[in-house]
């Protein structure tokens, strides 16, 4: 049985960033080795996960997609004094970063360093006074420049340093929680199937590149095929400043949501499923695209019936993310317990468009 905390803490303390996920993806392999039939990595590096159903002949097949890519920086340049430039790997917000520690990534090694701020009155005029743009931050390493430059080179990865830590009300902080908290509630999901019977095919994928490229969820669904695609993300949890319709509150339940990248058949029998287990959950509504992999799963080969379910997290794509350990296991239950209950001739009786009398 899978034991949440520790594997969840396991892997926000690897780097991955987008577009090199290889320490996530061999943390993950291992965790779902002993709960799948088979693993195997795409040309992209997504893994992909498969746990046969009992049905009979060519069993329909649905994808659990989370991301495991994460966001941080990389090395642009290096300047006389042998201080590093950087530049974001997707969407951070440089007023996070003074002060933050972070390991680089360079060819002999892993280096610690700490992002530095420039004294206010040495910025430029018209940057005085506000917080600090991503353009005037540096690296700092502590070695001498001839040092730095032997071995740092410009394309060298930046990872966020900071350790997990567990607060009260069973909750976790820490970075990359978006979106490796899902990558961990499809682990439960898959941990509980291996004790439940399922007549579909269950596949799972770690996806790459979600923060800058979709390119997992593009190329994943061409590879399996599947009748049926969920993606599983995080959303804004409530917290200062962020309270209102786009929030969910933490600790109550994941959230599904409802939008143009989500089948009603398929949220409808989420609703449901959630309601029959007794599962706390919130609806959300994203008016426009969700932000996650369903953008792209949904419009591959002739179109894919997609759902999105989120857990809530406050500070997303910060350094100190904050999850609360409950929502994931409920997540992980939810999935298991919609997959258990998916009879084979689901797509032809429930999943259809229901037009407006």
């Amino acid at each position: 049985m899978i034991e949440l905390k520790p594997f969840l803490k396991q892997l926000i303390s690897l780097p991955g960033l987008s577009g090199h996920e290889g320490p996530a993806r061999e943390a993950i392999a291992a965790a779902w080795k002993p709960l799948v039939d088979d693993l195997s990595v795409s040309p992209l590096g997504s893994l992909h996960a498969l746990k046969r159903g009992s049905g009979p002949g060519e069993r329909p097949r649905i994808l659990l997609a989370a991301h495991m890519d994460a966001i941080g920086l990389i090395v642009t340049n290096i300047t006389p004094e042998g201080l590093l430039g950087i530049t974001e790997i997707g969407g951070v917000d440089p007023r996070i970063l003074p002060a933050m520690p972070v390991m680089v990534h360079t060819r002999s090694g892993d280096l610690p360093g700490v992002v530095a701020q420039p004294p206010d009155r040495l910025l430029p005029p018209n940057a005085r006074s506000k917080p600090v743009q991503l353009e005037h931050l540096l690296v700092d390493t502590g070695l001498p420049p001839d040092e730095v430059h032997r071995r740092v080179r410009a394309g060298d990865l930046v990872s966020f340093g900071t350790e997990p830590l567990e607060l009260a009300g069973d909750t976790l902080v820490g970075h990359s929680l978006d979106d490796r908290a899902a990558v961990a509630a499809v682990t439960v999901c898959l941990d509980e199937l291996s004790r439940r019977a399922h007549v579909w095919d269950v596949w799972a994928a770690a996806t790459v590149q979600e923060e800058e490229t979709l390119g997992g969820a593009f190329t994943s669904p061409y590879a399996i095929r599947p009748q049926i695609a969920v993606a599983i993300d995080v959303t804004h949890a409530k917290g200062p400043g962020a309270s209102d319709w786009r929030t969910a509150p933490l600790g109550k339940g994941f959230t599904l949501d409802w939008g143009p990248n989500t089948h009603p058949a398929l949220f409808n029998a989420f609703k449901e499923t959630a309601e029959r287990a007794e599962l706390p959950y919130t609806v959300t509504v994203y008016p426009s695209g969700s932000g996650t992999d369903a953008m792209g799963m949904q419009i591959v080969n002739e179109g894919i019936p997609t759902m999105v379910v989120s857990i809530p997290l406050r500070y997303m794509h910060t350094p100190v993310e904050l999850i609360s350990l409950k929502d994931i296991a409920r997540t992980g239950r939810l999935l298991a317990e919609f997959i258990a209950g998916l009879e084979l001739d689901f797509v032809e009786k429930k999943l259809r468009w229901e037009e407006e009398a």
